[in-house]
């Protein structure tokens, strides 16, 4: 299998090039569903150690369905398969660059979840706009044992979130174990109490906040990722999330910037323009180097040819 890794913000994309599953045609998220159904060992093999780690999100290139769109990509992490990343969407983008296949100029990417349009700013910066994104539920209270009560919005912003109002410890790097183990417990907690996105889809993703430490930024966050690990970056769509938010709030307008630190110190920028049914669209920039190329093997007498699955 070929892949080449990318970072974007700090957080790791590993985009397959050569050697993925063939899914076959159709819609993208039916080809999600069959990867996951059919062919799931490409996934911990591609993502799981020892070939890979908690943090990184793959992507697989796909031909699109839609005849309008460039390419078409399907991303998947430690867990299982998300919907759309934003991040990596960034990533994939500069490692299309990278290989000579995209240049500088605008393409439409097919997810699961909808069309993404990106448009390529140079070698390392990659716009996107993003798939309409809202806020489903606000001021949602729940009681979190060892901690609280905590209050937070159910946002979509490509995946599910649940923005926690006032983080109950300090959104700073070196609490990241503690902000690791709290957003655990928030996420038990949204679980047991049955509260889900608008058609029972489970919140993997729970998002804190505080106050920014870059200039120009106005906003820190962590973010809780499906598998457990924190978002080395902004969060491509945890940032949509937030700016549905704010703006079903009142708190940001259309085309008013948005910088949003990420726990490293890295950062996105963000801006929308409104969409139907009081839903936004989002559009986020950032930067994605090119880390490396790899070509992974796996020998038939691996007992971990397929990752360490646990």
């Amino acid at each position: 299998m070929r892949v080449i890794d990318s970072h974007t913000g700090g957080q790791p994309t590993r985009v397959i090039m050569e050697g993925g599953p063939n899914l076959g045609t159709g819609p993208l998220d039916q080809r999600l569903r069959r990867f996951a159904s059919e062919f799931d060992a490409y996934r911990t093999r591609c993502v799981l150690e020892p070939r890979g780690c908690d943090s990184i999100v793959g992507a697989l290139i796909c031909e699109p369905n839609d005849p309008d769109c460039d390419a078409g990509a399907i991303f998947f992490n430690n867990r299982g398969y998300l919907g759309m990343c934003g991040h990596a969407t960034i990533g994939l983008a500069v490692t299309l660059v990278n290989q000579r296949i995209w240049s500088i100029g605008t393409y439409r990417l097919e997810t699961p979840v909808g069309v993404v349009d990106v448009e390529v700013l140079s070698p390392q910066q990659v716009s996107f706009e993003n798939v309409e994104s809202y806020v489903f539920q606000q001021d949602v209270r729940v009681e979190v044992p060892g901690i609280g009560e905590v209050v937070g919005d159910v946002a979509w912003g490509g995946n599910w979130f649940y923005l926690v109002r006032n983080s109950p410890i300090a959104v700073r790097v070196e609490r990241i174990p503690d902000l690791t183990e709290v957003s655990l417990k928030i996420r038990a907690a949204i679980e047991a109490a049955g509260i889900s996105g608008e058609r029972g889809e489970e919140i993997d993703h729970i998002e804190l906040f505080g106050p920014a430490t870059v200039s120009g930024a106005l906003a820190k966050n962590f973010v809780l990722c499906p598998g457990g690990a924190y978002d080395r970056s902004p969060c491509g769509t945890g940032t949509c999330a937030k700016m549905a938010s704010l703006a079903a709030r009142g708190r940001l307008r259309a085309d008013e910037v948005w910088i949003q630190e990420g726990i490293l110190g890295s950062v996105f920028s963000g801006q929308y323009r409104n969409g139907s049914d009081n839903r936004i669209l989002p559009r986020l920039t950032g930067t994605a180097f090119v880390t490396g190329e790899a070509l992974l093997e796996f020998s038939d007498e691996d007992p971990f040819r397929n990752g360490i699955v646990q």
